[in-house]
């Protein structure tokens, strides 16, 4: 039996980076939530309250990547490099959570119209549009890195669109005092916002729940394996993702009849193949003739 890994990274985001995000989420929640108060508008008590969700979000993404860089111990073998996922999945799902307590205000609002304050709804949304941005390009080379930053950076891209959204609702109900866009806009930033968290969630249970990667077939796998030299076929195999970017493979081998010192060859060739075909960094092989009574690939 042979084994090989590489180990993979947590995301390089700099505490500096998030701390100053988190401060600017807090900063936009208290002005949009006064802002909103005085104007009557929903969608900017609604933007208000995605960024504070925003700054918890971040608050948790930090913590995750912190715990993500523990060292491995006896009893967890794997480290915590899934304390970003369930930091992903936790976010997404509290984004789930307020989408839909949107909703159910946003239909009061159309029921039961209010007057709102246009003139507010501008310069508050305008303000935070202008720290949403700032922390989306703080977060963005992350959030290419790690599903726990992306959520993070969904949190603070959704709002600054969120915020384009209010601004353009201030205007309207400025000049021409249509009231009803203030809950359309709010319905609109909701259905976007469960719609991307939904996603995330998705990719985090199929990790959660050792998926094999879905762009990559097992079927590919056996077919490359098999012509290599020595190798009669391949089963038993499990194909699986720790994290974003950590993927293991582990199967049975089945060869001819030859020295175990012939086998460690065959297991640095597969390594290679895996590691520049499919992207794999984690190979645990058992080589053997004819040991298995079942054969299945799977």
């Amino acid at each position: 039996m042979g084994h090989s890994h590489s180990h993979s990274h947590s995301s390089g985001m700099s505490g500096t980076r998030l701390l100053i995000t988190i401060l600017l989420n807090f900063a936009i929640t208290v002005a949009e939530i006064i802002g909103g108060i005085i104007s009557g508008s929903l969608s900017l008590i609604s933007d208000a309250m995605h960024n504070f969700s925003d700054g918890i979000a971040v608050i948790i993404s930090y913590a995750a990547i912190r715990l993500n860089r523990r060292p491995k111990d006896y009893k967890f073998t794997f480290g915590y490099k899934r304390a970003e996922i369930i930091a992903a999945v936790f976010n997404a799902s509290v984004l789930i959570g307020i989408s839909l307590y949107l909703f159910f205000e946003a239909y009061n609002r159309f029921v039961n119209p209010e007057p709102i304050k246009g003139g507010i709804m501008i310069i508050v949304a305008s303000i935070g549009l202008l720290a949403n941005v700032a922390g989306t390009l703080l977060l963005k080379s992350g959030a290419k890195e790690s599903m726990n930053i992306r959520s993070a950076y969904l949190h603070l891209f959704s709002d600054a669109i969120s915020s384009v959204g209010v601004i353009v609702g201030g205007i309207f109900i400025y000049y021409y005092e249509i009231y009803w866009i203030d809950p359309m806009v709010t319905v609109l930033i909701s259905l976007y916002i469960v719609k991307e968290s939904l996603e995330i969630v998705k990719e985090a249970i199929q990790i959660l729940m050792m998926a094999a990667p879905s762009e990559i077939e097992i079927k590919k796998i056996e077919e490359t394996l098999k012509q290599v030299d020595g190798i009669k076929g391949i089963h038993h195999v499990h194909f699986w993702r720790v994290n974003e970017r950590d993927v293991h493979f582990e199967a049975h081998v089945k060869v001819a009849d030859m020295p175990v010192s012939r086998t460690e060859s065959i297991l640095t060739e597969v390594e290679k193949l895996l590691h520049d075909k499919f992207e794999i960094g984690h190979v645990t092989l058992q080589f053997e003739c004819s040991l298995c009574e079942t054969e299945n690939l799977v």
